[in-house]
C-alpha cells in the first residue's frame, strides 16, 4: 500500500543567516514543552548536502513545532501569530511556480515576509524543473527551506505516478523506495502525511504513524511527521511513535483563546506588516464566524463596506464584545 506522498524540501542555493524570533509557547499551550535531539554523528563532520541540511537545522535552533500550509491562511500575518504562540517555524501558502515567475502582482499579493518571519518554509507546486528553479531564485534570500508540494492533477500525491519527473524537479535545484530515491536526488527534508492518497480527504482517517516511522528509519535526512495532532500532548506522542525530527500540523490549537482579543492582536499586526485586505477579511470571518451567525446584522454591516478601514474593524470587535462575544461558542 502506498502512503500519501510527502512534501519535499530543498535548501535554497545560498547560505542564509536567519533571524529567529523568541518562541513564546504562550497561552494556547497547556504546559511548556521542551524537546532535544542530536543529529546522527555521520551528518556533522563533512560537506555533503545531507550534512549541510543538518547544519542548517542546528543553526535554526532545532525547530520542532512547524505550522503546515493552509490555503488563504498561511500568509505573513498568520505566521507571525503562530510564532508568537509557540510555533518554531511555518509555511507560506502553496504558490504556483509558473504564475509566481510570470506575475509581479501575484508575487506581491501572495508572498510577503519580513526579517522576523523565520524560520520559513516557502511551498511551491511545480511540474517543470526549470520553472521551479526560477521561482526558487526569487525567494532564496527570504526563506530557510523550499518545499515542493507533490496531489492535484499533475501535482502532489498524483506525481507519484511520474517518478522521473519528480526526480528531475529535485535534481534541478532536488513507500520507502520512493523516499530513498528522493533522498538520493538531493531532498533535504521530507514531510510525510501518513495517509494513502485515496484517504487524504477523509477527516476521520488517522495517519499511519508506523509508516512514518518506517520512512524515518530508512533515511538519513530530516523527516517531518504530519497527522493526528490535535493537542500538545499529541506532539510528544507522535515524536515518540515515529522517531521523526519535527512535527507538522495545520489543525487549530487556539480554541481556548478569546477570539475578540485575538482578532485585535491580528489587526495590530496587519497595521505593522503588509497584508492584502482580502486576507484580513478572511481572518475576520473565520475568527468571528460563530458570532456573526448569532448577530447577522453585524456581518451584513461588514459585507456592505466598499472600503475597509482598521477603525471600522476595531469597531466591529467592540460591538461584538458589548454583545458578549469572547471564547468560541463550540467549547
Amino acid at each position: 500500500m502506498r502512503f500519501k506522498i510527502p512534501n519535499l524540501h530543498i535548501l535554497p542555493p545560498k547560505t542564509l543567516k536567519p533571524l529567529i524570533p523568541t518562541s513564546h509557547m504562550a497561552s494556547l499551550l497547556a504546559t511548556q514543552q521542551t524537546f532535544s535531539y542530536t543529529p546522527p554523528l555521520c551528518c556533522l563532520t563533512g560537506e555533503s548536502s545531507i550534512e549541510r541540511t543538518w547544519a542548517q537545522w542546528l543553526k535554526l535552533g532545532r525547530p520542532k513545532l512547524i505550522v503546515a500550509p493552509m490555503v488563504d491562511n498561511s500568509e505573513l500575518l498568520f505566521r507571525m501569530i503562530c510564532h508568537k504562540y509557540g510555533a518554531d517555524s511555518a509555511y507560506t501558502p502553496m504558490l504556483h511556480s509558473r504564475i509566481f515567475i510570470e506575475s509581479e502582482k501575484y508575487r506581491e499579493q501572495e508572498f510577503t515576509t519580513c526579517k522576523e518571519d523565520r524560520s520559513l518554509f516557502v511551498q511551491f507546486c511545480a511540474n517543470d524543473p526549470e520553472v521551479l528553479l526560477e521561482a526558487v531564485k526569487k525567494v532564496e534570500t527570504h526563506c530557510d527551506y523550499v518545499n515542493i508540494n507533490l496531489g492535484r492533477g499533475n501535482y502532489e500525491a498524483f506525481l507519484m505516478d511520474n517518478l522521473p519527473l519528480i526526480k528531475s524537479l529535485v535534481e534541478n535545484l532536488d513507500t520507502i523506495k520512493y523516499a530513498r530515491m528522493l533522498e538520493d536526488a538531493g531532498c533535504s527534508l521530507l514531510a510525510v502525511h501518513g495517509q494513502t492518497r485515496d484517504k487524504k480527504d477523509q477527516k476521520k482517517v488517522w495517519a499511519n504513524l508506523d509508516t512514518i516511522r518506517a520512512v524515518k528509519n530508512a533515511l538519513i535526512i530530516h523527516v517531518l511527521a504530519n497527522g493526528n495532532i490535535k493537542h500538545m500532548d499529541d506532539v510528544c506522542d507522535c515524536l515518540e511513535a515515529t522517531s521523526a525530527d519535527e512535527v507538522l500540523s495545520a489543525d487549530r490549537k487556539d480554541e481556548k483563546l478569546d477570539q475578540a482579543d485575538l482578532l485585535v492582536e491580528c489587526l495590530k499586526l496587519c497595521e505593522q506588516y503588509p497584508v492584502p485586505w482580502q486576507m484580513i477579511l478572511a481572518h475576520v470571518h473565520k475568527m468571528l464566524g460563530e458570532w456573526f451567525r448569532i448577530h447577522p446584522h453585524i456581518r451584513e454591516d461588514l459585507n456592505a463596506q466598499n472600503i475597509l478601514t482598521f477603525g471600522f474593524l476595531y469597531d466591529i470587535v467592540d460591538r461584538l464584545r458589548e454583545l458578549g462575544a469572547g471564547v468560541p461558542l463550540y467549547l
